[in-house]
């Protein structure tokens, strides 16, 4: 069996389609195809051909993660999830997740970083909040411990206090907040701590973090 052509896709401008005696056979992604050498003329075995197939499978699930991480960060295990979910099996969900950690793609350390300071300097959010979204997303307590200390290394004030006022701040301006206990149960179910609360109500002082 013979490759008579190899084309570029018109959709998919990374990928080419690989035809055998003039029908379409499998397609791969340009770094793939110029590693496998591929070339119209070459001569293929019926294994060989069903070897580049399963390749082309599992090079398509790594076009799928590389694009899954390009629209936003993600952390390990929500990639090692998305890619079962399209079908592959463990050992390749593994191997397409250790490339992309390679390539500095996926790093639960900076993606654990990365949210800590969107939820504390943009969407004003309790540790234990942003802890309890952390692990939902498979991040280990020991990377979320580590971004917290960095964090707080960097912080030129506490960022639980800060995040705590902001929110205060921001509910005051709604008529139902302007009641302190409607407010401080507010609070409470965003992860606060009572004392914290009370102190930041009061300004008669902070908690430490």
């Amino acid at each position: 069996m013979k490759i008579t052509s190899i084309k570029q896709q018109l959709k998919m401008r990374g990928r080419y389609s690989v035809y055998i005696d003039e029908k379409y056979s499998f397609s791969l992604g340009e770094v793939v195809l110029m590693d496998s050498r591929l070339h119209s003329g070459m001569e293929l075995t019926e294994q060989e051909i069903d070897d580049y197939k399963k390749l082309s499978t599992d090079d398509k699930l790594y076009g799928r993660a590389l694009n899954y991480v390009a629209m936003r960060q993600r952390t390990l295990w929500e990639v090692t999830f998305y890619l079962e979910r399209k079908g592959a099996d463990t050992p390749l969900a593994q191997s397409i997740v250790s490339k992309l950690s390679d390539l500095g793609l996926l790093d639960d350390a900076k993606f654990a970083r990365s949210f800590i300071n969107d939820r504390v300097l943009l969407r004003p959010s309790s540790r234990r909040k942003i802890i309890m979204e952390l692990k939902k997303k498979r991040v280990s307590e020991a990377v979320i411990n580590q971004a917290f200390a960095k964090l707080i290394e960097e912080s030129d004030d506490n960022p639980e206090r800060t995040a705590l006022l902001e929110v205060i701040t921001r509910k005051r301006r709604q008529t139902k907040y302007q009641d302190d206990t409607k407010l401080m149960q507010y609070l409470a179910r965003q992860g606060f701590g009572y004392s914290d609360i009370k102190s930041a109500l009061s300004q008669d002082g902070f908690e430490d973090y």
